[in-house]
């Protein structure tokens, strides 16, 4: 039995640097878990992927590395990505027999023709025949059920873990879109950074994680939060941990979340004049795991002074957008580029 057995016919995936989600046609989303393989150091030879990688991620030893395979919303690593597609297709398929036929894959709508075309290999070399590529925000639009044939203009702003896509779409196109590479690991990163910086102490990518999650916001809380974190002091060595408060980290991670509402704005002075008028009445949607940051909206809205939403299951709009694409390609064929072999 080969490779391509287990492989199903049809699918759809938002690959994602944070996570990759898998659609099966007729199954719906069939798995979310970690961009990440674990790999053996001498021999290369995958060890884990996903979630299993997820759990070694911070804590291998020297035979043993972790390897985030997207960059930015793009691939960096291109046989970490290949060795990350192909694993979690056949995660999705252990009760199913052959190859793929079609593939729907979500990119970011910024992103270049030579960066296209890797993911394209990419998703060849895993099996599929023909491929299929669509810009995340009208992917996440899709997903949200809006309307993108109609000649009105709605706005998603979708924020991913690499990558924050800003797009006004209408008539199945992108009238004035923003991508920048500044997202979930940017304000992670900031985080990371403030510890050292203010108190020596060194935390790990997922403690961090957990910070913005717990306690991470982009405006003034009803009623601000204070969380515990456990790291390395970087003059001792020694561990230690610390009580850290909502209004700390919101000044921690203000200059990414700037840049971001920045981002929104200069999308908005790119759009046409009539579909501005549309924003106006319908508002912003966010979506990706960026959308559920505390207070985003808020923040958004106050800087717009126009009405911003947190779309449906934001983490899955995208996914649920391009499974629906692969459902029904003939419909949503003028919002595809098909990559050709």
């Amino acid at each position: 039995m080969g490779f391509f057995d287990f492989l199903s016919r049809d699918i759809a995936i938002d690959l994602g640097t944070a996570n990759t989600l898998v659609y099966v046609r007729g199954k719906g989303i069939v798995l979310n878990e970690p961009s990440i393989v674990a790999l053996d150091r001498n021999s290369r030879k995958v060890v884990a992927i996903g979630n299993e990688a997820r759990q070694m991620h911070e804590k291998t030893h020297r035979d043993i590395i972790t390897i985030k395979p997207l960059g930015d919303g793009v691939i960096a690593d291109y046989e970490a990505a290949e060795e990350l597609i192909r694993g979690l297709i056949k995660k999705t398929q252990r009760d199913y027999s052959g190859t793929i036929r079609r593939m729907v894959i979500g990119i970011p709508s910024g992103i270049t023709e030579v960066e296209k075309r890797a993911v394209r290999d990419s998703a060849e070399h895993a099996g599929a025949k023909e491929v299929y590529l669509v810009a995340e925000p009208m992917a996440a639009a899709i997903g949200l059920n809006l309307d993108v044939d109609a000649p009105f203009g709605n706005m998603i702003v979708d924020i991913g873990g690499g990558t924050s896509d800003i797009a006004v779409i209408s008539l199945s196109g992108i009238a004035a879109g923003e991508s920048i590479r500044i997202a979930g690991n940017e304000i992670t990163n900031s985080i990371l950074q403030h510890f050292r910086k203010t108190y020596n102490l060194a935390i790990g990518e997922r403690t961090a994680e957990e910070i913005k999650i717990k306690i991470g916001s982009a405006f003034e809380l009803e009623e601000e939060l204070i969380a515990t974190v456990k790291g390395r002091n970087l003059v001792t060595s020694l561990p230690e941990q610390r009580d850290v408060s909502s209004p700390e980290i919101r000044e921690a991670i203000a200059e990414p979340i700037s840049q971001i509402v920045n981002a929104v704005r200069r999308c908005l002075e790119m759009t046409p004049p009539e579909l501005s008028a549309d924003i106006l009445d319908r508002g912003i949607l966010l979506t990706g795991g960026g959308a559920l940051i505390k207070a985003l909206d808020k923040r958004i809205s106050e800087e717009t002074k126009l009405p911003v939403y947190v779309g449906e299951d934001p983490l899955t709009a995208v996914a649920r957008g391009t499974g629906k694409i692969l459902e029904d390609l003939d419909k949503y064929s003028n919002v595809l580029a098909k990559a050709k072999r």
